[in-house]
């Protein structure tokens, strides 16, 4: 059988499909669990289940920056959590966290990833 051009991408998007969806949570993993959990709270960072939509500085198990303490009003929405994650000094100065995803398919990768943890 022979495979013209135009068939290329189609199946080359076809084969690559599951290994995107994988890519946030594997994101996370080598990123973020060092340090957050999804399921409570550890002594070094917050449990980022169900973090998208809540209110920043929010839960009540874990003692916040006073840098992300002066957030507290707003939500961690994707801009926010974009924002934090490209530069975590930028947006809340003198907060604890270190790190993120530079690069922003990464970061986008695990917002999404994010959004189904809840």
């Amino acid at each position: 059988m022979r495979l013209t051009f135009p068939l290329i991408p189609v199946l080359v998007a076809l084969v690559g499909t599951p290994a995107l969806a994988a890519t946030g949570q594997d994101l996370f993993n080598a990123n973020c669990a060092d340090c957050h959990t999804l399921d409570g709270a550890s002594d070094s960072a917050p449990s980022l289940k169900g973090v998208v939509g809540r209110k920043i500085a929010s839960l009540a198990n874990f003692q916040y920056s006073d840098a992300l303490k002066a957030r507290a009003g707003q939500v961690w929405s994707d801009a926010n959590l974009n924002a934090f994650l490209a530069a975590p000094q930028s947006f809340a100065k003198g907060t604890s966290m270190f790190g993120g995803a530079p690069d922003p398919t990464q970061r986008q990768a695990i917002i999404d990833y994010l959004k189904t943890v809840k």
